[in-house]
């Protein structure tokens, strides 16, 4: 039986998490320059070449990019016509909603998943539509009782992060198998066969929390 590994290290995480944006402009000017980046690099563009069909410097291409100065309409005129797009696409991430989903406890939407077996209550605790980050996150608290089938061979796109709450569970990922209590986490690809194998003491009830890049 696998065990994960206690006391282990953490490298240094690159994000800050109490870092806070810049208000007002700043906000713009960030929005715009993620916006002409991700253009570029999606049609293969260098800053040379950029720069060639602009008349702008390397260096000012560089700064509107990274949000360090504010570009005139004539600039995003100009960098419009060499991306071929419209001038209102620069704008595009400044004006997306960011929304909050607040489930009540107990008022989690009772769901099926593709593949799920019987027994397995599925209560979805949320749900964002298209947003900003990219990506689709669905949290789910999951409930197995006497009458839930074992199944360890669940396949799925993504990544999934389970978090024990109450109960035992043998978890099955791939070749390895993890004994899951209250408190214990378990982060894993998707992509490989997996689930509950073994269920030790019941009622159990974890959280699954599955992301994926979002379709456009």
């Amino acid at each position: 039986m696998a065990k994960a590994g206690k006391g282990k290290k953490m490298g240094v995480l690159s994000q800050d998490p109490h870092k806070v944006k810049d208000s007002g402009e700043k906000n713009l000017e960030t929005a715009i320059g993620r916006e002409i980046k991700a253009l570029r690099v999606q049609q293969g563009v260098t800053f040379a070449e950029l720069s060639g069909l602009t008349g702008l410097s390397i260096s000012m291409l560089s700064k509107i990019e990274n949000g360090y100065t504010s570009p005139s309409l004539t600039t995003l005129q100009l960098l419009a016509n060499a991306l071929s797009t419209p001038i209102t696409s620069f704008f595009r991430r400044y004006e997306e909603t960011r929304n909050a989903v607040h489930t009540k406890a107990g008022q989690g939407v009772e769901t099926e998943r593709a593949g799920t077996r019987a027994g397995h209550q599925y209560n979805l605790l949320g749900h964002l539509g298209p947003n900003a980050s990219g990506v689709v996150v669905e949290p789910y608290l999951i409930t197995l009782t006497e009458e839930s089938d074992t199944f360890p061979t669940f396949q799925h796109d993504g990544i999934e992060l389970l978090y024990m709450l109450e109960g035992e569970i043998d978890y099955r990922h791939g070749d390895a198998i993890y004994l899951l209590r209250p408190g214990d986490t378990l982060f894993f690809d998707a992509d490989s066969p997996h689930g509950p194998e073994v269920l030790r003491s019941l009622p159990a009830r974890y959280l699954s929390i599955i992301s994926y890049p979002q379709t456009k």
